[in-house]
């Protein structure tokens, strides 16, 4: 790596690039610091002897300004303490025959390591992995990781963004739930967040102001500078930390937060030389990028003839969050816009995409080159969940039945479905909002976040008193997943619905996926809040969903083929009952 600390046969190299100062010392393990070598434009550099692993530093600024380094592999004192030599190479691999997993076979399960697990680190994780393995889980979405401030964290006011943070456990400790996953064939992917850096504890303005674009904003702050003057340097940084936790942490992907919101006007845009740099690295590995872009831009899905990904594996496909409209009595509904609703959710459910944006210019043809592999569906995410109120799950507002129909159909879709943690077994806890500030900082996250749900969720003034205070640790506390609620039979049985279901996917629907390489869906309108939709997969094979998520019975053409899987009931063989999904599947008969 360019940046940090490298381990060499002379000593650890430092290395800080500082291009607003005169000059930089380096402080070890609290002694007096030592002058850096200029190097020319912006870079100075140390080799210390004495220095090795374990090794304690900050980088010290003109009038004694003390520093983490930027690219620190560990910050044993959070953001704001000393940074840690780590050797990258002392870690013993087990995962040698591991080459990845296709992108069609994936099932994914989003998780906040703090909160998965009763003790909330990576070690902790790893203890969970053969429940996933049991469930059906073939990939984990670890959500940001990079050191934040404090101890409690959804993880975007990331500031170090080489460092897992420390109040999970050590880098080492990360490698080894890597491992751990791929021994049990579960792929392991990281939330990055490249859009903007957390506030506190980032120090990078004051000796590198042009890391922050000149030229563009987003709703969290200026992002990093990818097409100003003195980019190169910062586009440096981000596409290597891409690469450190691809090569040091052997990842299997990266998931890019708010992907529409990394801004760069230059002739190669920083997600493409991102995505070519990883493919590159990774070599033969199965390595897979995915993007959350609220402009519904399908370009960089395209498949190539053979079905693979000529940049990005998928797309979160947030306009799946509209069935769970259908769910709750909203105002959409009330208002008689359901028809409008069902043809959305149809369309999101066939074809990808529900609906267009006002900045979405693509045409028909970057549509027909994605298949449905491209898209990633759910019924929960971490946002979804979190910015409730109280952060309530989709469950706790809907009956059983409605919740059993609408995963029934995310779960089966030929796109990739991702679990929020806990999902499987109906977890009553909550997943709320939180983290850790003090001052005026703490009163900033909670009115910045009461102004968030107030807009989002229409509530008025005196709903206030109803939300929780983010700041409270008790909002992380409650916030853990309770595995005790595995022993609950109402919750061993929706954990067993999940495993069957998940199992239908595996035996049934993926080996038709792999080879798919262009848009093979088409939907048709039953009614208000019905609707059919099918595919044609690989082998000519016809994969048809029948969903009827009303309050009465509806009319369906008689399934063909094999039903797969049926929520709910049908009266007859072209009639289903309130809130009830019916998958058939017809394999191409050989003469």
């Amino acid at each position: 790596m360019p940046f940090g600390c490298e381990l060499t046969e002379a000593g650890a190299r430092f290395r800080l690039f500082a291009p607003a100062v005169e000059e930089v010392q380096l402080e070890l393990d609290g002694s007096l610091a030592t002058p850096m070598q200029p190097c020319g434009n912006g870079w100075f550099e140390h080799t210390a002897a004495a220095a090795g692993p374990g090794t304690r530093y900050k980088f010290v600024l003109p009038h004694g300004i003390r520093i983490a380094d930027p690219a620190s592999r560990y910050q044993p004192e959070d953001v704001c303490g000393p940074s840690e030599v780590i050797d990258p190479c002392a870690y013993r691999w087990t995962d040698a025959a591991w080459a990845g997993r296709p992108w069609s076979e994936a099932v994914l399960y989003e998780l906040h390591v703090g909160t998965f697990s009763p003790s909330g680190t990576f070690r902790g994780a790893i203890e969970k992995l053969e429940h996933l393995q049991r469930l059906g889980v073939t990939g984990i979405e670890l959500m940001a990781l990079a050191e934040f401030p404090g101890r409690r964290n959804w993880g975007y006011d990331g500031v170090l963004l080489y460092a897992p943070d420390s109040a999970y456990g050590r880098p080492e400790d990360l490698k080894a739930l890597v491992d751990a996953a791929h021994a049990r064939g579960i792929m392991v992917l990281f939330d990055v967040v490249y859009n903007h850096l957390g506030r506190e504890g980032n120090m990078l303005p004051r000796y590198w102001p042009q890391f922050l674009s000149p030229l563009h904003d987003t709703p969290w702050g200026k992002p990093p500078n990818f097409d100003g003057e003195g980019a190169a340097e910062v586009r440096e940084f981000i596409l290597h930390n891409a690469l450190y936790w691809i090569e040091e942490f052997h990842v299997d992907g990266l998931r890019i937060d708010a992907s529409h919101d990394l801004r760069d006007a230059s002739h190669r845009h920083i997600l493409d030389e991102l995505a070519e740099r990883l493919h590159t690295a990774a070599g033969e590995r199965e390595i897979h990028l995915i993007l959350e872009d609220e402009r519904n831009a399908a370009t960089r899905l395209i498949r190539d003839i053979a079905g693979r990904p000529s940049l990005c594996s998928a797309q979160w496909n947030h306009d799946m969050a509209h069935l769970r409209e259908l769910g709750d009595e909203t105002e959409t509904a009330r208002q008689g816009g359901v028809q409008k609703l069902t043809e959305t959710i149809a369309r999101t459910v066939a074809e990808g995409y529900g609906g267009r944006t006002e900045q979405d210019q693509r045409g028909s043809q970057d549509d027909c080159r994605v298949p449905p592999t491209a898209y990633i569906s759910f019924l929960q995410t971490h946002d979804l969940v979190g910015n409730q109120l109280a952060g309530e799950r989709a469950y706790a507002k809907a009956p059983l039945r409605i919740n059993r129909a609408l995963s029934a159909i995310y779960l089966l879709t030929p796109q990739i479905p991702m679990l929020f943690m806990g999902d499987e077994w109906g977890a009553s806890t909550p997943f709320q909002f939180f983290a850790e500030f003090s001052g005026a900082m703490a009163e900033e996250i909670r009115d910045g976040r009461w102004e968030f749900v107030k807009r989002e969720l229409h509530l008025e003034e005196a709903d206030r008193e109803r939300m929780p205070d983010p700041i409270d640790p008790e909002a992380f506390l409650v916030s853990h997943l309770n595995w005790d609620e595995l022993a609950e039979p109402g919750h061993a049985e929706w954990l067993e619905w999940y495993r069957r279901i998940l199992t239908v996917r595996r035996e049934q629907i993926v080996p038709l996926l792999r080879n798919l390489c262009e848009q093979c869906g088409e939907y048709e309108l039953r009614g208000p809040g019905a609707f059919t939709a099918r595919w044609t997969l690989d082998q000519s094979a016809r994969l048809t969903l029948d969903a009827n998520l009303r309050d009465s019975t509806n009319d369906f053409a008689a399934p063909e083929g094999t039903v797969l899987w049926l929520e709910g009931e049908q009266q007859t063989p072209a009639r289903l009952a309130p809130w009830s999904v019916r998958w058939a599947l017809r394999l191409r008969t050989v003469d």
